[in-house]
């Protein structure tokens, strides 16, 4: 953790800061600091939480990058920003499969860079899925039927937002709405952010700001304990609300191009 030793160092003294002053605002030992700045020891995801908020910085910059008087972060809502991300390994060095079930997605909000809580959920692995990384989080709800509340979502992780295709699946994961399933409805953009859509077409489509969005995982299978049933015949009010949908999206579409 060279970077951090640097930058904790250079931003401490940028800010006029003794190493105790700094001690006594974080609320540790003047040695732990003298240790983070030598590299004798690393401080852990909560303590780099709270440094990265004293020097208004994202945790991301303050591992990743190097902070100097040359330095300036990247505009917010970057897709291409470098990301934190926490794996485990099996005993073969190969990728576990994480679960993230339901009761644990607001944790997951604090904990999702932290390798001690990705290392306490549970894991798994299956066969088709051993090149790249993957992740499976539990759905609650019914905004994307037919799959439903309680399947899990098998997910790859998507390191620049760009990459995304309209009309694919994503588990995003962002500050205001936690961990959603939705299908994406565009392109990331600054000034918008990314269109967020529900395959129940009761729920209205939405945007997300990109500052706010922390990780999205590309939907690549479901397990679910709930086999398909057959489909209902249409029904006048089911053909009805189709309609009705139908203009709304087209309307939506085009305000969108305007």
């Amino acid at each position: 953790m060279g970077k951090i030793s640097e930058n904790i160092k250079y931003l401490r003294k940028k800010k006029g800061y003794t190493q105790q002053q700094f001690a006594d605002v974080m609320e540790i030992k003047r040695s732990l600091v003298g240790a983070y700045e030598e590299e004798r020891a690393d401080p852990k995801y909560e303590l780099l939480k709270k440094f990265a908020d004293f020097f208004e910085l994202s945790i991301d910059d303050l591992i990743n990058e190097k902070i100097d008087a040359n330095w300036k972060p990247k505009p917010k809502g970057d897709a291409s920003n470098v990301r934190v991300l926490s794996i485990t390994v099996d005993k073969d060095d190969n990728e576990n499969i994480e679960l993230v079930p339901v009761k644990a997605s607001a944790g997951y909000l604090n904990g999702y860079s932290d390798p001690e809580f990705v290392a306490a959920l549970p894991k798994f692995s299956l066969p088709m899925f051993n090149q790249g990384t993957y992740r499976a989080f539990e759905i609650k709800g019914d905004s994307m039927l037919p799959l439903p509340s309680g399947a899990i979502i098998i997910s790859e992780y998507v390191e620049n937002w760009n990459d995304l295709k309209v009309g694919e699946t994503a588990i995003v994961i962002s500050n205001n709405d936690g961990v959603v399933y939705k299908r994406i409805g565009s392109k990331i953009k600054q000034d918008k952010g990314l269109k967020l859509v529900s395959d129940n077409q009761v729920y209205d489509p939405y945007y997300v700001n990109a500052d706010e969005i922390l990780e999205i995982w590309k939907a690549k299978a479901f397990i679910s304990t709930e086999l398909p049933q057959p489909t209902p015949e249409p029904t006048m009010e089911s053909l009805t609300s189709m309609m009705a949908q139908m203009q709304r999206s087209i309307s939506q579409l085009q305000h969108d191009k305007n």
